[in-house]
């Protein structure tokens, strides 16, 4: 959790106030002196905007600032991008990716600016530069400042992320967001809230399964 929280740039009383929990209690269990509740490790998820199998995915970390280099370098490589603002839908939508057992790292940004800075490794993701791409992104149309469709048009106009499966979210029936969408190279499109349902009738059409869902150990009797 600390390492998330340091990704993030959040300090524990923020991380507190957004979880709704007392900055005591995140001490706690930054500490490893505290037990989490399944509500607490909800909250938490939630307020860093990652889903719960992914707050829990990484293993005991043994680096000075409670992370090694190799576990840093790993959590970095983020396999699905989540482009939204509103808050309601970001919830639903890991929901839905919980819900059809899709256990990737998931990195939500809100607006259209930070999309590109995370696709193209630019302002507060420079650090991203030469690391891996998402293998997946789940793109809102009705974005602030740079709407949807104008990140989708640049990122499949650059070589470097033009192959990336990209699903338009959109609240929007209207067949012009549909076309424009895929006019502009995105593999899907659902309309939201994103669910299982939805979600799941898109996933298997793109091939992704073996990228999005690791593979359960086998064990031996």
């Amino acid at each position: 959790m600390r390492a998330w929280r340091k990704r993030r740039g959040l300090s524990q009383e923020t991380l507190a106030e957004r979880a709704r929990l007392h900055r005591t209690y995140v001490c706690d269990v930054e500490r490893g002196t505290r037990n989490l509740s399944l509500e607490s490790i909800d909250k938490l998820a939630h307020a860093l905007e990652v889903s719960v199998t992914t707050l829990l995915s990484y293993p005991p970390a043994d680096g000075a600032d409670g992370c090694s280099a190799k576990t840093l370098a790993e959590y970095l490589l983020v396999d699905i991008l989540l482009v939204e603002d509103r808050d309601d839908d970001v919830e639903l939508t890991m929901h839905a990716l919980e819900n059809a057992k899709i256990t990737n790292c998931i990195h939500v940004v809100r607006d259209g600016p930070a999309a590109l800075d995370f696709l193209f490794g630019k302002g507060a993701y420079a650090h991203r530069e030469k690391l891996a791409a998402p293998k997946l992104i789940l793109l809102d149309l009705g974005l602030p400042k740079i709407d949807g469709l104008e990140v989708l048009r640049r990122m499949k106009s650059d070589p470097a992320t033009r192959s990336i499966p990209v699903i338009v979210l959109t609240a929007s029936v209207q067949e012009r967001d549909f076309v424009a969408s895929k006019q502009l190279g995105a593999s899907a499109y659902i309309v939201k809230p994103v669910d299982f349902q939805n979600l799941s009738k898109v996933t298997p059409l793109l091939d992704l399964q073996w990228a999005l869902v690791k593979p359960t150990p086998v064990t031996k009797a």
